[in-house]
């Protein structure tokens, strides 16, 4: 009669087929691990073969690993193994968290203290380069009056936008194209067909025209009236791109730049009142107001025809003007020389080096204003404009080319105060509230300071991004 594994046998006798089975029992490294890690096992090799056999088969009622044996102890242990392993894990995510947060926030801030201090000299060159390109241009008239052929000779520059972009392009990016790749790519910008003869009298040259009427007009005034008020009146184009762009493109409305623009347009009329409304200051002022006009609509038109450009498009775009300079208009100083328009002289008489000197620094100018946004603030890029108006008053008041009365004081400063407001973001009445805001909490008892440091934290890092797709000329 077969026994119940319930009974256990009562004499070894019993069991002898086992013992003699088990008698050279051997446990494995890994089960014996196992083993010692369990409170209910001792080591198996300090035991004989009959407790080993006994422990094993579980005979005589040693069932170890039997669900009664020390279930409590067992349950307490796990609730305060795992009690512990709960608490070790959430202070180990705790600690890796605020070492992550520590760390993403000493890089978030060096990123922006070094684009600040790209963006410092940025200002600082964007600032020479245009104070210098206009004193340069004043001074070359005195020696070769020919605006309009200086305006061709340095929109040709232009042609070296898209060579440089190239040279750039083998020393950063890591997929290298060939030069016709590259610019089949970046033709893209003007539609799936690419650049065809169609979408360069269409969408090119209209823009081209619009780039030479800028720079001519601007020279022209230059021969007229001193470089500070065609300095401080050019600043006015920002006004003129808020108010074109709130008509045509439908932007959004916006108070303090509708007050910007009167103050620019009032800058206007002080600026003409302050020599009297004489016929020469008066034809100087309306030719740098149109300069601005025009340069106002070359970019609301671009935004509404061609939209943003990246770099490569942009550099493409500009070397197409160039190139379209140079080809097309090469014509017009020959037919201005012939017809005495404009006297150039012959060949020796030419100040070669004041003319590269201007075009050296209209062309790096341009190059700042459409491409430093890949290091810096476009904020600070335009303040780098505005700031060449006091420059150009310390050199025109050096070399007594200018009387600062009452008036001109007056409309200088109202003109770059509405500069200077037309560059506040569209959300700048939130800011101002969330900051105050910021520094009341900081009054307030310490109670709420964690919540409002982490509301801080992400309003900072919700606004770290800025967007460097678009194109400015």
């Amino acid at each position: 009669m077969r026994k119940s594994p319930d009974v256990s046998p009562r004499r070894l006798s019993d069991i002898s087929p086992q013992l003699r089975q088990l008698k050279y029992l051997v446990v494995d490294e890994a089960i014996k691990e196992d083993l010692k890690s369990s409170r209910s096992v001792e080591d198996i090799n300090s035991a004989s073969i009959e407790e080993r056999i006994l422990r094993i088969t579980g005979y005589y009622g040693y069932q170890p690993w039997s669900a009664s044996y020390k279930r409590e102890d067992r349950t307490r242990e796990n609730v305060v193994g795992t009690a512990d392993a709960q608490s070790a894990v959430a202070g180990g995510a705790e600690s890796g968290t605020n070492r992550r947060r520590l760390h993403c926030c000493i890089r978030v801030t060096t990123v922006q203290v070094r684009k600040a201090l790209w963006g410092v000299a940025m200002v600082m060159c964007v600032c020479s380069s245009w104070a210098g390109s206009t004193q340069l241009a004043k001074l070359t008239f005195k020696q070769f009056d020919a605006p309009f052929t200086l305006t061709w000779f340095a929109t040709s520059w232009n042609c070296l936008f898209f060579p440089l972009y190239y040279i750039g392009h083998l020393c950063k990016s890591p997929e290298r194209q060939t030069p016709r790749q590259r610019f089949r790519e970046c033709c893209r910008f003007f539609g799936d067909d690419g650049l065809t003869p169609k979408v360069f009298f269409t969408k090119v040259a209209p823009f081209g025209l619009l780039w030479i009427l800028t720079n001519y007009l601007y020279l022209q005034a230059l021969r007229k009236i001193n470089t500070t008020d065609v300095s401080a009146l050019f600043c006015c184009n920002k006004a003129f791109v808020f108010l074109l762009s709130w008509i045509v493109l439908r932007d959004r409305f916006m108070g303090v730049r509708i007050v910007a623009a009167i103050l620019a347009i009032a800058g206007i009329v002080m600026m003409t009142y302050a020599d009297g409304f004489h016929s020469h200051s008066v034809i100087g002022i309306a030719l740098v107001v149109a300069s601005a006009s025009m340069s106002a609509l070359y970019k609301v038109l671009f935004k509404m025809v061609l939209g943003s450009a990246k770099f490569g498009e942009a550099a493409l775009f500009l070397s197409i003007v160039g190139s379209a300079n140079f080809v097309f208009i090469s014509f017009v100083p020959v037919i201005l020389y012939f017809t005495h328009v404009e006297y150039i002289g012959s060949l020796e008489d030419i100040p070669w080096a004041y003319l590269c000197g201007v075009a050296a620094l209209l062309f790096a100018f341009n190059i700042l204003v459409n491409f430093g946004i890949a290091i810096t603030y476009p904020t600070l890029i335009s303040l780098g404009i505005v700031l060449s108006v006091p420059v150009n008053a310390m050199v025109d008041l050096y070399t007594c080319e200018i009387h600062f009365n009452t008036v001109r004081l007056i409309a200088v400063f109202i003109i770059c105060l509405g500069f200077l407001m037309l560059l506040l973001p569209e959300d700048w009445d939130q800011c101002i509230i969330q900051l105050s805001t910021k520094l009341r909490k900081r009054d307030e008892p310490a109670e709420g300071s964690g919540e409002a440091g982490a509301t801080t934290g992400l309003n900072w890092r919700g606004r770290g991004r800025t967007s460097m797709s678009t194109f400015a000329h």
